[in-house]
């Protein structure tokens, strides 16, 4: 399995990163993904290594955090995303959940975020809460021929996951897939396995049985269940699917660990 959207790298993980690592391996991980929150998290990142999951690194800046003004500076994006050792520009987005003070610097550098991935030739990943229609809005305008990416943690409903699709995204499914009321299992149900990947957010969006509790890359597996049981598909076909849909969408080089 491949979780492709996970801060492992946060202090949430200080105590037990190893170990949780172990976890991870234990539960069947090949590859974990690092979104990146700011430019000061790939200094974070750096210092991750484990002997038996390879990590991947991305590039970006979270909407919440695009009022620094340093992060809205695409050429200082730029550089942080063209090593080879990134493997997508990201996470960015629209976050109107928990404030509506820079919608617009967010539209802003959502765009520009577009232009570097496009540039480099380079997966976008993106964040979206109480912001859908501006979203596919920016990505529709944006869409070339050249942009690709993933609606991370979708949640959105089977026309709005379709729309993503129809323009170049892959959709993440993670731990709310497993909510009870959120409705997500319904329109996934409706969508192509072919365009859907495995995540965990992790340290966040913990799915069930665990809500309440820090999420971790090892809960990837009950993704996979649960994803399975909502399209029929046995386990062993929903891994092989989206992890290969995981290697279509991300460069996902071999990394060497310590």
């Amino acid at each position: 399995m491949i979780d492709t959207h996970s801060h492992i790298y946060l202090d949430a993980f200080k105590e037990d990163r190893q170990e949780m690592l172990d976890r991870a391996a234990e539960a069947g991980l090949t590859d974990i993904l690092m979104p990146a929150i700011d430019f000061d998290s790939l200094h974070a990142m750096d210092k991750l290594v484990h002997n038996r999951i390879r990590l991947h690194k991305m590039a970006g800046v979270h909407p919440c955090e695009i009022n620094n003004s340093r992060c809205n500076l695409e050429a200082s994006l730029l550089a942080a995303c063209a090593g080879k050792e990134i493997v997508a520009v990201g996470e960015t987005g629209l976050d109107y959940y928990w404030s509506k003070d820079f919608v617009e610097e967010q539209k802003i550098s959502l765009r520009r975020h577009c232009s570097v991935a496009k540039t480099l030739g380079k997966p976008i990943v993106l964040h979206n809460r109480d912001a859908t229609d501006d979203l596919l809005k920016i990505i529709s305008e944006e869409q070339d021929g050249r942009l690709t990416g993933v609606w991370h943690c979708f949640n959105g409903s089977a026309d709005e996951g379709k729309k993503a699709i129809d323009l170049g995204l892959f959709l993440g499914i993670g731990g709310v897939l497993t909510f009870k009321n959120a409705g997500v299992d319904k329109s996934v149900k409706e969508l192509p396995a072919e365009f859907m990947i495995l995540e965990t957010d992790a340290p966040y969006l913990t799915p069930a049985p665990h809500r309440g509790k820090r999420n971790e890359p090892a809960y990837t597996a009950l993704v996979a269940e649960k994803l399975a049981e909502v399209t029929g598909m046995g386990i062993e076909e929903v891994v092989r699917i989206t992890s290969l849909n995981a290697r279509r969408l991300f460069p996902l080089i071999e990394v060497k660990q310590g």
